[in-house]
């Protein structure tokens, strides 16, 4: 039986936090109420700023009785709010999959939602071809390649910053070879669409991830290439970045948005 949504938690007010608090705060649902979930040392200020309830530890969130938490806040904070989260019953929607490549997080949260009953939704993000990914499962995956590309000073704050002169670049650079789980390690605030792709594949660790720093695009482009039993598909998405944030593809915000909207409506 699908549960009647009427208080929502956003865990995390940064770009797409906020993003999605504005498209909630434009829906029809009747008696919808939205708080927020943020550092102690920004959660009174972004209250008043942002007009809405803002906590700062779980148990006051907890307290507010959410039907649904939304998660936009990163993978440590995954790890320290999620589990008791779903523990308490609440559903959660999980942005920051790539956090789901650490096993132990994975089995606690699993724990978790055999525990009380909770779902965890996984959202897609950036990426499109999941749904004929996990179809092709069953009849057997030879090879899975996620490419990602990204203007140079959008790998600013990652290891390639440290590795490579990225204002200096000036053709298509590769700055990551490896699997899904050693992408998911090493660059964290890239990895949720790898994960989703190695979750919805073959695994972390079998799934083959390139990322490259190319000067000559102005957009996020994702490639995945799928060989197997079935034959094989390549996608290509050229998506615009988030205004408010460059590292972010505009069409990771949208696909939050879509699957809260879906579950409000």
């Amino acid at each position: 039986m699908k549960k009647t949504i009427n208080k929502i938690v956003i865990l995390g007010l940064g770009a797409i936090g906020r993003k999605v608090l504005n498209t909630l705060k434009q829906t029809n649902k009747d008696n919808l109420q939205i708080a927020g979930f943020d550092h102690p040392a920004r959660s009174e200020s972004l209250s008043l700023e942002l007009g809405i309830p803002t906590f700062s530890n779980v148990d006051s969130m907890l307290n507010w009785q959410p039907d649904l938490v939304i998660e936009c806040a990163g993978h440590q904070v995954v790890a320290e709010i999620v589990p008791p989260v779903l523990n308490a019953g609440v559903d959660v929607v999980l942005v920051s999959v790539g956090a789901l490549s650490d096993h132990q997080l994975f089995q606690k949260i699993d724990e978790a939602t055999q525990h009380s009953g909770a779902e965890l939704v996984l959202v897609s993000g950036a990426i499109g071809g999941l749904d004929a990914l996990r179809a092709a499962r069953s009849a057997g995956i030879h090879r899975v390649t996620y490419t990602g590309r990204k203007p140079p000073h959008a790998w600013v704050g990652t290891p390639a910053e440290t590795l490579f002169d990225l204002n200096i670049i000036s053709q298509p650079t590769e700055i990551f070879s490896g699997n899904a789980l050693e992408s998911a390690q090493q660059y964290p605030k890239n990895a949720n669409v790898t994960a989703a792709v190695a979750m919805a594949g073959i695994g972390f660790e079998k799934t083959s991830v390139k990322m490259i720093a190319d000067p000559t695009i102005n957009k996020n482009v994702h490639e995945l290439t799928v060989v197997g039993e079935f034959g094989e598909f390549s996608i290509r998405l050229e998506n615009n970045p988030l205004p408010e944030n460059p590292k972010t593809s505009w069409l990771a915000a949208l696909s939050i948005e879509e699957v809260v909207k879906q579950r409000i409506s």
